[in-house]
């Protein structure tokens, strides 16, 4: 497995074209397009960094660039994209159980995420249960569906009688 690494400020434009384009690609034809549009609006540079500073990003880096990336700030997993030609290749659960281990690592109980309508699956096959139904309204008569969900951390206490 490629290796994981932090996010340094020179990242800053090559991640948000690779998140952009995971947006394009997995997301155009499921949700509206003003919906699209407020995915690109929420990973932009500008709230890239802002999780930066708040919290911890996460990089998957092959050769040829940025493969795969997630945030995790204040128990809240965000921005956890693998570029489409790296999927299928465990570079998400990786970066996942990663974040996991680092929320823990600071006191967190839980892991909360934002779940899109194409990645349900991948996530409760992370043993990410669905909390909450949400539909926001993105104008024009659109929406953007998804779903809350979250995951309770493992105690690292074992029990022996």
């Amino acid at each position: 497995m490629t290796p994981i690494r932090d996010f340094v400020l020179s990242d800053l434009s090559a991640l948000c074209r690779m998140m952009q384009g995971a947006i394009e690609a997995s997301y155009s034809g499921v949700y509206p397009e003003r919906a699209v549009a407020f995915f690109k609006t929420f990973h932009s540079e500008e709230r890239i960094l802002e999780r930066s500073q708040k919290g911890e990003i996460l990089i998957i880096e092959k050769n040829d660039g940025i493969a795969a990336t997630g945030a995790i700030v204040n128990g809240e997993a965000l921005g956890v994209f693998v570029r489409l030609r790296d999927q299928n290749k465990g570079y998400g659960k990786a970066v996942m159980k990663e974040l996991e281990r680092r929320a823990k690592g600071r006191g967190f109980t839980q892991v909360m995420l934002a779940v899109s309508l194409p990645s349900r699956g991948f996530y409760e096959s992370l043993g990410y249960e669905i909390v909450r139904d949400v539909s926001l309204d993105v104008g024009e008569g659109q929406h953007l569906d998804y779903w809350e969900a979250r995951k309770i951390l493992a105690s690292d206490q074992s029990w022996r009688i």
